[in-house]
């Protein structure tokens, strides 16, 4: 999601707004579904983003720019180890 607002942003334990990820995701510090994957986040962000309209540079700009994020780091780190020893 796109985190032009400040009111789009997630929220620390303190209240204080965290910059790297949304209001749905990150709440009083924590992920809201901390068990999801890479993959199933990115259905979620072009389902929901597709039912709002947005555009699809838009949409492709956010499910490409998911597994930079410090969330998901570690993840497509063990993918590309896993896909490099067979």
């Amino acid at each position: 999601m796109p985190l032009n607002n400040k009111e789009d942003l997630g929220t620390e334990k303190d209240g204080s707004k965290n910059n790297q990820y949304c209001k749905y995701c990150y709440v009083n510090g924590e992920f809201t579904n901390p068990g999801m994957s890479l993959d199933e986040m990115r259905m979620l962000i072009m389902d929901r983003m597709k039912k709002e309209k947005i555009p699809e540079d838009i949409i492709e700009a956010a499910v490409t720019s998911l597994p930079h994020l410090r969330r998901w780091k570690t993840e497509v780190r063990i993918a590309k180890s896993n896909i490099e020893n067979g």
